[in-house]
Parts: C-alpha cells; structure tokens; sequence
C-alpha cells in the first residue's frame, strides 16, 4: 500500500495538527499553580482526558469551547482549588490561539497539491475558525463535534464523514484518516474499515498524554512520528514513480 493510493486525507486536528498539549498545559498553568501538591505535566494532561472524556459521553450535544469550560470547573473540585466562571468561561475560548506544530502549515500547503484534504475533529466551529487561521490551508470540508452531535470515538462522527465523501468525488477506500490519538480516531476507524495513518507525537515519552488509554494498540496502515515524515515518505514515492 502507497500513499499515492489514496485520494483524500482526513484529519484529526487537535494532538495533531495542532498541539493540544501545549495549549491545554499552558491554559491551565495558573489553576495548577494553585494546587498544593506539585503535579506534573502528564499527570495534568492525563486528568483533563478523564474529565474530557466523561463529559463528552454525558453531554455529547455541547460545543467543545463549553464543555472545556466544565472541564476546568472538575478539575478546580478534583485540585481542591477556587476557580471563577469567568476563568473557565476563558479556558473554553482558548483553543482558537493553540499553537500548531511546527510542521502542520507547511505540510498541509504540500499536501494539498495531491489530496482533498478534510477536517474530522472533536471542536466547534467558532474554535475552529481560529485553528483554521494558524494551519493557512483551505480544506475541502470540516466536519466538527458541533456539526455531528456527538464526539469521536463515536462512530457516528465517521459514518457522517463518510457520508459527505461521494458529494467531494472520493470513496471510502481512496481516504487515509491521518491522526495522533488512538483512542478517539484509530481504534473507531479500524471498527469502521477506514485505512489510518498514526502521527506518533508522543514517540519521545511516555503514556498518553491528554488522550484515554486504550486495551490494546489497533492496526493502523502508516506510522510516522511528524507530518514532516509522512510528507518526505510521499514525495519519495513520487520520485520512484
């Protein structure tokens, strides 16, 4: 299987394209300045994928700029730390100024000189705005938690994608999901027979940062630890013909 195989690439934003990392640890660096016991950046990381998640799942209808700001209120309450609305209302807007990763602009100009490119992300649409901005690269679609209802992993957020794919003249089979988490975008993709491609962010450390664990790694036809990677695999290809 090549790269040059496929006809659109879809893609998870934010673990991604985007580094959530960065913008969760830092829109939470002065609740945790607040916390008694010094926590470290994964244990932060992996408490906000707790909360991130269970609030997903009880209100799955909830633009993501409000349920971060729920988000924040559980973790002040986990902390035993004040917190005010108006800090969480804050932390919410946030996500629209996240810094993308170094390589995500440039590699998406690249990318989409051979492939539609598509947006499949846990985000609402006013955040997005924002994200879209700082990547500098017109998408073919952008599909958004807001626009489904629901939240990836559901399989509902990639049953709308795929519904979406004959309007831009691609096929199921001819679309690789190009993402970093496995718990929110491999693993339903596999479910779904959706051929993946892993961005390994998080090759240099340990555990799963911001993302829930899952039981076991699903199968995924690429690995590259950057998109900087999966371009140079690309362009390779291309030169062999």
């Amino acid at each position: 299987m090549r790269l040059t195989d496929f006809k659109a690439l879809t893609f998870d934003c934010y673990g991604t394209l985007i580094d959530w990392e960065r913008g969760i640890t830092a829109g939470l660096a002065p609740l945790v300045k607040r916390v008694d016991k010094p926590l470290t950046r994964d244990e932060v990381l992996e408490a906000h994928a707790r909360h991130e998640s269970s609030q997903q799942r009880y209100t799955p209808e909830m633009p993501y700029r409000d349920l971060l700001a729920v988000v924040f209120k559980r973790l002040a309450e986990e902390w035993n730390v004040p917190y005010t609305t108006d800090e969480a209302a804050a932390y919410g807007r946030s996500v629209a100024q996240w810094p993308a990763f170094p390589d995500s602009a440039s590699t998406l100009q690249y990318l989409k000189k051979y492939f539609k490119l598509i947006i499949l992300s846990n985000v609402d649409n006013e955040s997005f705005a924002g994200s879209r901005s700082i990547l500098q690269v017109d998408f073919d679609a952008v599909i958004t938690a807001e626009d489904v209802g629901s939240y990836k992993p559901s399989h509902q957020n990639f049953d709308y994608m795929l519904d979406i794919l004959p309007a831009l003249g691609v096929r199921k089979e001819e679309t690789l999901h190009i993402a970093d988490s496995m718990f929110h975008d491999h693993e339903p993709a596999a479910e779904l027979g959706i051929k993946s491609c892993w961005i390994y962010r998080r090759f240099e450390q340990r555990g799963f940062g911001a993302t829930m664990r899952t039981v076991k790694e699903p199968p995924v036809e690429f690995k590259f630890t950057s998109m900087a990677q999966l371009v140079k695999a690309h362009h390779e290809e291309l030169s062999k013909g």
